[in-house]
């Protein structure tokens, strides 16, 4: 078969976030598409087969095109980019990028990476009550809380509740030091560092003593009525169906609400049901709910992650495999 080649034009900046460090993402393309890329002053020469050079070209080009539009390429942007253009989907990242969210205390855009994230985004926007469930790094709570943000800034929302069951995982809560608050303030420390990196910490604190602002357990939830707030549970696969339903029945006027879980990191007692499993069960044909799956594709933290949860999902299914057929 004889070699196709091609070349594209790629400005000095582009060409340099396109490689990456030691060429780091141009030596992942070529072992991922099978092709060989030279540069020479801005002129790109890719070789191999046809239909690989053209994959590689066109993945080339939504990187040039995401780095024209300021963003930083990094290596999950080229991992996604080559498993879109593998699915034909390449097309769909130069929508993603269009769709900014908000923007973080330091100006970085906070928008959806994926398209997997994407449909989660918009299920935020046009549902009364969206769950979102995925592994570890699909921003799951990340974008539920830049969304919340968004919609106080806008007055859509007059408050905003960050909530989690405080579940004991290996350590009980009675051998933490200090008050109450003091023993369940690390289990919602992710969501903290959530609301101080878009928010700031000042605008939080001030926002926090207002009441406008609040971050507490599962448990507090219990009795109230939540008019216009945007209300977030995360960690929701360590609830027991009790306390789903009573989270779900809080909601009040003008609210919108986000579940978020995994359901593979149940932290729940043995024989324990999962409070998000029954609710997947009881409302999945109920309008005005939406459910949202991400899978190990929309991983968005440091590209290992992702391979940790494909590995535990091929031996979690193979485990799950061997224990029907006993």
């Amino acid at each position: 078969m004889s070699e196709f080649i091609e070349k594209i034009e790629v400005d000095g900046d582009s060409l340099q976030k396109i490689f990456g460090a030691g060429d780091m993402y141009i030596k992942k393309l070529e072992r991922d598409l099978d092709v060989s890329v030279v540069d020479r002053n801005g002129a790109v020469t890719i070789r191999g087969e046809e239909r690989n050079v053209k994959s590689a070209v066109s993945v080339i080009t939504e990187l040039f095109n995401l780095s024209k539009n300021g963003n930083d390429i990094e290596e999950q942007s080229v991992d996604y980019a080559i498993t879109m253009e593998k699915e034909n989907s390449s097309s769909m990242l130069g929508e993603l990028d269009k769709d900014i969210i908000c923007h973080t205390v330091n100006g970085k855009p906070v928008k959806a990476k994926t398209v997997g994230q994407k449909s989660y985004v918009d299920s935020i926007k046009n549902s009364m009550i969206t769950f979102g469930m995925g592994p570890a790094g699909t921003g799951k709570t990340y974008l539920a809380m830049a969304m919340a943000i968004t919609a106080f800034k806008n007055e859509e929302v007059s408050r905003i509740i960050l909530t989690r069951p405080a579940i004991e995982a290996g350590e009980k809560l009675g051998f933490l030091p200090g008050d109450l608050q003091s023993k369940v303030d690390p289990y919602l420390r992710p969501l903290y560092d959530a609301l101080y990196q878009i928010m700031g910490a000042e605008s939080f604190l001030r926002n926090m003593e207002k009441g406008l602002i609040e971050v507490a357990p599962l448990a507090y939830m219990r009795g109230r009525t939540l008019d216009s707030s945007f209300i977030i549970l995360d960690e929701a696969q360590n609830t027991t169906p009790a306390q789903m339903k009573m989270f779900l029945t809080r909601i009040g006027f003008g609210s919108k609400v986000v579940v978020t879980g995994d359901e593979t990191q149940k932290d729940l007692g043995p024989n324990v049901k999962s409070g998000l499993d029954i609710a997947q069960r009881v409302l999945s044909h109920v309008e005005g709910i939406s459910f949202c799956k991400l899978t190990n594709k929309d991983v968005v933290r440091h590209p290992l992650v992702q391979k940790i949860v494909e590995a535990y999902d091929k031996y979690e299914s193979k485990e799950n495999s061997h224990a029907r057929k006993k």
